[in-house]
């Protein structure tokens, strides 16, 4: 059979599992700045303008890249199925519209470092999306941890909120932004393996591109941008980067696979995060935001691992 596109046939295994690894890290360290950059952005521009604007770039990207491809090679880029249609809206509505909308619009009233935190769950609300998409049966012991990581991510943001149980809309922003953002990797790791990484992506920003290019011109003319060079410099970032190439990056890698593997690649994601937060923003990087994101990380991590060895019942 005649390959016609990086997609990878599941069950198949074309590269070793060092390449899906690699790729998985490049994209990761990629979406690392997104938190940092969008705190920078959110100073100038609209919440609702970066959220939607970003995805615009790279919907603009998606289009030329897709176009130069289908008119030299047509037969590397098939049109998705009316299925597969279905499963990239899925795609678009946790990684094109909620992620960027939900925590461009919480990063206006906490901090990156507190963000990258509570972000922090994400490893485990992927392997939690992956499990009930690929109907598994895990180990009681990765609901323990699973559950473990969420109330840790909980109780580290309603202290710094001022007391147990006080959480504020900008944290329920952020646990939906992962939520569905979870749910956008799961289901884009295993379309890449049909339609290929890049492909993904692209398809799923240009689906989403009518209601982000609305919200854009919205949330332009609601509140005219008034950013500097260094916060246009972050918007930047965030659409070409952070909305288009990072994902070629993270779904070839979990393409490769495995999706549970590779997904552990995540966990560098917070470090990072509160890294950039410290040397870009400046941010105060107490013990609470250490413990916090040490104890969402732990928890993730004994996560993803554990489903490693679910069992086959």
């Amino acid at each position: 059979m005649t390959e016609q596109s990086s997609a990878t046939p599941l069950g198949a295994t074309v590269l070793p599992r060092a390449a899906g690894l690699g790729w998985g890290a490049v994209g990761i360290f990629a979406f690392s700045f997104t938190l940092p950059f969008t705190s920078i952005a959110v100073a100038g521009l609209s919440p609702l303008f970066i959220g939607c604007g970003r995805a615009v770039v790279a919907a603009l990207l998606a289009v030329l890249v897709l176009s130069i491809a289908r008119h030299r090679r047509a037969a590397a880029v098939p049109l998705p199925s009316a299925v597969q249609w279905v499963r990239l809206a899925v795609v678009a509505a946790g990684v094109v519209v909620g992620f960027p909308l939900l925590t461009s619009f919480a990063l206006v009233s906490v901090p990156a470092s507190h963000a990258v935190v509570v972000i922090g769950l994400l490893p485990a609300a992927t392997a939690v999306m992956a499990v009930l998409r690929g109907h598994e049966r895990p180990a009681a012991a990765f609901w323990v941890f699973a559950v473990l990581g969420a109330l840790a991510a909980m109780a580290f943001a309603s202290l710094q909120n001022g007391g147990l149980g006080e959480l504020h809309e900008s944290d329920l922003l952020l646990f939906l932004a992962v939520l569905l953002c979870a749910l956008g990797y799961a289901e884009g790791g295993l379309l890449a393996r049909e339609l290929g990484a890049w492909q993904t992506v692209s398809w799923a920003l240009v689906l989403a591109s009518p209601l982000m290019v609305v919200g854009a011109a919205v949330g332009w003319f609601q509140q005219p941008p008034h950013a500097s060079p260094v916060e246009w410099a972050a918007f930047a970032y965030l659409g070409v980067v952070s909305m288009f190439l990072g994902f070629f990056a993270w779904y070839r890698g979990l393409a490769i696979g495995p999706i549970a593997q590779v997904g552990q690649v995540q966990l560098i994601q917070p470090v990072l995060g509160i890294l950039w937060s410290a040397l870009l923003l400046h941010e105060r990087i107490g013990l609470p935001t250490l413990l916090g994101g040490l104890a969402v990380i732990a928890c993730a991590g004994f996560a993803v691992r554990t489903r490693l060895t679910r069992k086959d019942a």
